[in-house]
């Protein structure tokens, strides 16, 4: 079956995710172990992605830890900082999509807080024609349910739909449920990709 929609992540697709490399900077690698190790932020964000709330959960897990609490609150206070630069290929790429009038959906773990923050800063957020933010629907990935919204939401065929994301364990997933997948590793495999499926045209030779 042909694609009749292009589904994008965000995170590490669009825009670069890298929590660790700002607290390199602000911590130093060795005290940055030090804490990821003894406070599971990815875990705290997860909770975030499914719909809690951004400023309660980090200040919440801030309290649990004195010893790291000020850092701990970077993760709300400096948000923005832990997620950037944008990835001008793929920004590139969404939008040469919509010019060939292509859907393009997003499908990415984001709070809803954290997705309010990133929209003015992102304006090609705004682009998508459908938007499926976990915060909103209190799901995330890898998990099967929120695929399943998707597909419910958007009325198209699973074997329709074609998916990039940067994470493996997301990919499988949607594999698993009959998705067409690309594992994301930079914008120009995934432009080789939309090349082969005939949604943009080949590069010139030259």
């Amino acid at each position: 079956m042909s694609i009749r929609a292009v589904v994008f992540d965000i995170g590490n697709v669009l825009i670069e995710w890298a929590p660790e490399r700002y607290f390199d900077r602000v911590l130093g690698e060795e005290r940055r172990r030090a804490l990821f190790a003894e406070v599971d932020l990815h875990a705290m964000n997860d909770r975030i992605d499914q719909g809690e709330d951004f400023r309660e959960v980090v200040y919440a897990t801030a309290e649990l830890y004195p010893d790291w609490a000020e850092h701990i609150r970077h993760w709300h206070d400096n948000w923005l900082e832990l997620a950037t630069p944008e990835i001008p290929g793929s920004v590139a790429l969404l939008r040469r999509l919509r010019a060939r009038g292509v859907p393009v959906f997003a499908l990415t773990n984001f709070g809803i807080g954290t997705f309010d923050l990133a929209e003015p800063a992102y304006p090609f957020l705004t682009e998508f024609d459908r938007r499926y933010v976990s915060g909103h629907m209190k799901f995330i990935k890898p998990g099967h349910e929120i695929f399943e919204q998707v597909e419910r939401d958007c009325g198209l065929p699973p074997e329709s739909l074609l998916f990039t994301d940067d994470r493996d364990d997301n990919i499988a997933t949607a594999a698993a449920r009959g998705w067409q997948v690309h594992p994301f590793r930079g914008p120009e495999g995934w432009e080789d990709c939309l090349i082969g499926h005939g949604l943009l045209p080949a590069r010139d030779a030259a």
